[in-house]
């Protein structure tokens, strides 16, 4: 079964879901914990390799605290109930972004996460938490330049977040929005990108394969001709 090596994703919609089921954007967040779960399922059927998931970026911290809150309460409960899972599965997990402003308590959750699936081979789900790429760029050029080395193509993905990690051929968009909001855009430079109308919450596994069936009849060139 051909599938890309990496997808992308930005689970865009969470909040709008939840207003117009009549209820609260935090009601729509914990609903599209159960989207997630889906599809790493199903990623890991189509032999995908790494994940990524936009989960927190830079900017969410303007929104209201009590959703902050939430969001952070999901996180930590998502990793003590899935922990176990991740193992069993043999899911490495890989945090990608700033923690220093979340609370020590999930900060360790985190990176004991990490530290316990850190061998396992299967897919590797990377979650992009406090992530902005501008930030992630300069962050890298600033190692590059305390460690007098040459400022180039290699050694700036050397000290990306996503060091050693393949770029996405694949980025799916939910939420019927076009943009990219500052995620990835190094890393996207000949990604394939796709726009989906649903909102996260509504995405399925069905929506994830059409998507990878329609790449694979793309032809890339990368700015060649062949």
């Amino acid at each position: 079964m051909n599938s890309p090596k990496h997808v992308a994703i930005i689970m865009d919609g969470n909040g709008r879901w939840g207003l117009k089921k009549n209820k609260t954007r935090n009601y729509g967040h914990a609903q599209g914990i159960k989207v997630v779960e889906n599809i790493i399922s199903e990623a890991i059927f189509r032999k995908v390799k790494y994940l990524t998931l936009y989960t927190f970026s830079t900017e969410n911290w303007k929104r209201p605290k009590k959703e902050i809150k939430f969001l952070i309460y999901l996180l930590q409960s998502y990793i003590k109930k899935e922990l176990k899972n991740l193992i069993k599965k043999n899911i490495k997990l890989k945090i990608i972004g700033n923690l220093n402003k979340f609370p020590k308590s999930l900060k360790s959750k985190l990176r004991n996460a990490e530290k316990l699936t850190n061998k396992n081979n299967k897919i590797q789900l990377n979650i992009a938490l406090n992530y902005g790429s501008k930030e992630e760029i300069i962050r890298s050029i600033k190692k590059i330049n305390n460690l007098n080395k040459t400022i180039n193509e290699k050694n700036i993905n050397d000290f990306l977040y996503t060091a050693g990690i393949p770029d996405p051929e694949i980025l799916i968009r939910t939420g019927n929005r076009f943009r990219l909001s500052n995620f990835l855009l190094w890393q996207l430079s000949y990604t394939e990108i796709f726009f989906v109308k649903k909102l996260w919450p509504d995405f399925n596994k069905k929506d994830f394969n059409n998507i990878i069936s329609k790449f694979l009849k793309i032809r890339r060139n990368f700015g060649g001709i062949k």
